[in-house]
This record gives C-alpha cells, structure tokens and sequence, in this order.
C-alpha cells in the first residue's frame, strides 16, 4: 500500500508518521501493493481530525475520526475501515464488482456479516418545488438533518443536508 500523510493546519511529525503507518499496514492483507491511501491530519481547537480514504475501483473507503488526542483518532480510524471491510465484502463479491484492489486471500475468505443493511420504514411524500434556501429552512423546522425537495429553479430532485459549522450543503444531480 502507498500511504500519502498531509497535514492541514499542522505539522505532521515522525511520531505521527510513524503510527499511522503501522496502525494502517495491518490493512495490507485487504489491499493489493499498489492501492493508494490518503491520509489526511488536521486540528481545530480541541479537536483532533484523521481522515482516511481509500480509493477502489468503484467505490471509496473512507472514515474520518475525531477525539481531543490524534493517537486515539488515529487508533479509531483503523478499527472503523477494518470494520467496513468485513461488512461490506459480500456484497464487494456478490455484486461481481472489479476487485483488482484487493488480495485474493481477502475475497476468497468469508467473513460473517454482522450488520446487514436494513431497510425498516419506507416514507412516501408530495415534493413541492422550493427553493434550496426555503427547503433549508423547511429542514431546520422539522429538526432533520437532510431535506429532499423538488427544486423550483432546475425541476430537478434535490437534497440540503446539514454541516458542521452551522452551514449546508446541496446535492443535486449530474446532467
């Protein structure tokens, strides 16, 4: 694996280098040698920020952890992806996606599934065109975190979501 380690807002110094190296080679026995990882450090106030994210053909493995010690993020971030490995590699295989990321000793083996995606509520709603600003505000009233909306600009399906930092965002599709 080619691990790539930047540092926003900080130094990354060898200690850090260090750990995060030996916490994400133990995800050598997932990847094939030349899987690139981007590992990314950053720090605000208190918080200590990893992101990982490891792009696969078709898809992207990522976990961003956050704690007040880079040590313990950088300690959770690992455990989280190991995780998403072994839930998600059924469904890696059985979609007979291009697995030429990873090892074969990886897909041939099984691993138990222990959270299986479930679908448990369906909702059904009118969607209204409104606009990104007023479905914004329609979220906030009904205390979500996400808002799908008919957009009155594009006649498109839209989605406002909820970031950090009191701001949001907009999804809307590619044409």
């Amino acid at each position: 694996m080619n691990i790539i380690i930047s540092g926003k807002n900080m130094e990354v110094t060898d200690g850090l280098r260090n750990d995060i190296t030996k916490k994400l080679n133990k995800l050598e026995r997932y990847f094939t040698p030349d899987t690139e990882v981007i590992v990314t450090l950053s720090v605000e106030k208190e918080r200590q920020k990893i992101e990982v994210t490891i792009p696969v053909k078709g898809r992207i493995i990522r976990s961003e952890q956050v704690s007040n010690d880079m040590y313990v993020s950088i300690d959770l971030v690992e455990e989280v992806i190991e995780r998403q490995l072994r839930k998600y590699k059924n469904k890696i295989v059985d979609k007979k996606q291009s697995a030429t990321n990873f090892q074969k000793a990886y897909i041939e083996n099984d691993y138990m599934e222990s959270e299986d995606v479930r679908i448990v509520r369906t909702k059904k709603f009118d969607i209204k065109p409104m606009y990104p600003e007023d479905a914004a505000v329609q979220m906030e009233l009904l205390g979500h975190s996400f808002f799908v909306f008919m957009n009155a600009d594009t006649d498109q399906v839209n989605v406002v979501y909820k970031r950090k930092g009191n701001t949001y965002g907009l999804i809307e599709p590619d044409t």
